[in-house]
């Protein structure tokens, strides 16, 4: 059984080891798998600047960006159709690597005082040795939250993504804001709804560009729909089994509704 262990090292890549190559915010996908061997033509006999990522199967892992003119003619999956449609997709690599790429296009140069930035040496961090501060990989913290009202659930769809999905509210958390306070705020904001009794259920971290999704239950307390038209198109409340089409399973949007539906159908919120 094959594994992907996440890691980091500040060494450059070797012939035996693993590229994830990206190219136009998709993967560079070979024929066989998600990773070409380092001494692929695809890389015209010289490795491509890359970072680590960690060891899959033993042999380390790096990633790095080609140029549209470089890919030849191989297939590009975009990234959210490869998380979205593709069920053997290795999801958390992949995402993990689109994240640590960005970051360290992102962090060449020292956000402060703008010199190049190297190598931390004992963590995944970019160093600027003149201001003695290290630029960490970002993460957005983003709620998500599925609401119940009696034996039904809130599904709404999106004015700004052209998927037919009907899927959940959901918003990145301010500063100086709770994780529970953005859930009030964004169902206020985006429905016109309060909501109460509001549980954590589970997390996963979504690469558009670096966010942690991190996903809620929550009862319906009162207030009428009355939708956010730039966030918004539509928003109704369903029955389980009788919902419009949702995200995969893949997503944390997918998992929430389909826990929400098993939750109303036992009658109670599950142990």
């Amino acid at each position: 059984m094959t594994q992907w262990i996440p890691g980091w090292t500040t060494r450059r890549p070797e012939n035996g080891d693993l590229i994830l190559a990206l190219s136009r915010s998709g993967v560079v996908k070979p024929d066989n798998g998600w990773l070409h061997s380092g001494d692929s033509s695809l890389f015209r006999g010289e490795l491509p600047d890359s970072v680590s990522l960690g060891s899959y199967n033993g042999r380390g892992v790096f990633v790095t960006e080609l140029p549209d003119t470089d890919v030849g003619n191989q297939e590009v999956v975009p990234l959210r159709d490869a998380l979205l449609m593709v069920s053997d997709a290795p999801a958390d690599m992949l995402s993990t690597g689109f994240q640590v790429w960005q970051w360290w296009r992102d962090h060449r140069f020292c956000g402060r005082c703008g010199e190049e930035t190297g190598f931390h040496p004992r963590e995944r961090a970019k160093w600027c040795e003149p201001c003695g501060i290290p630029w960490y990989p970002r993460l957005a913290p983003c709620v998500i939250v599925v609401i119940r009202r009696d034996d039904r659930l809130l599904l709404a769809k999106s004015s700004r993504v052209k998927r037919h999905f009907y899927s959940l509210i959901a918003g990145f958390v301010e500063p100086g804001e709770s994780l529970e306070g953005a859930v009030h705020r964004e169902v206020k904001e985006e429905t016109g709804l309060d909501v109460t009794n509001i549980r954590y259920h589970a997390s996963q971290p979504w690469p558009f560009p670096h966010q942690l999704m991190v996903g809620f239950f929550a009862d319906y307390a009162g207030g009428a729909l009355v939708l956010q038209e730039d966030e918004l198109a539509d928003a109704d409340w369903f029955l389980p089994g009788d919902t419009p089409p949702v995200p995969p399973e893949t997503t944390i949007s997918g998992r929430l509704i389909r826990a929400m539906e098993h939750e109303i159908s036992r009658g109670g919120i599950p142990v």
